[in-house]
């Protein structure tokens, strides 16, 4: 079901498999704009995303502007591993073209909705360090639970 907001945006849930050849420009302009390890060369695995998808395990919400697909918020939804009557929600990937930034906190408002009312108790939102909106997430609710390093060791001197 979409819902139509300012500026002919309009916001709906959609299949990830019916959505796979008109993400991927978006998928690489995204990636262009936030990958910390810009060597390591953009790859995804289509067929996990779709097993994912048939298995009833992934959410991918939708912005759009005038038909035109300007952003996704993708989510892997299923039991906790560490707490197994706990369904919970873990943001994959979230992306708004520049252009419509705007909207962003509408996308992640209206993924907020539709996962409680399918019965997430938990939803974790990942954020790059170079590009923290952690401040407009804590304003919706969100907290800072926890934070994450990294480390290539595939270089010298690592």
């Amino acid at each position: 079901m979409a819902t139509a907001l300012a500026h002919e945006l309009a916001l709906a849930r959609e299949d990830a498999e019916s959505i796979f050849d008109e993400i991927r420009p978006l998928i690489i302009e995204h990636y262009e704009e936030i990958a910390h390890y810009q060597d390591i060369p953009l790859d995804p695995d289509w067929d996990a995303y779709a097993a994912a998808s048939r298995a009833g395990n992934i959410r991918v919400f939708t912005a759009r502007a005038g038909g035109r697909l300007i952003g996704y918020a993708v989510f892997f939804v299923r039991m906790n591993l560490h707490y197994k009557s706990s369904l919970q929600a873990v943001q994959d990937i979230l992306f708004v073209h520049p252009d419509h930034r705007g909207q962003g906190l509408r996308l992640i408002r209206y993924a907020d909705r539709y996962l409680k009312a399918e019965g997430v108790q938990v939803v974790y939102q990942h954020i790059k360090a170079a590009h923290n909106f952690g401040p407009a997430l804590e304003r919706m609710g969100y907290e800072l639970m926890d934070l994450i390093y990294s480390k290539r060791l595939d270089k010298e001197g690592s």
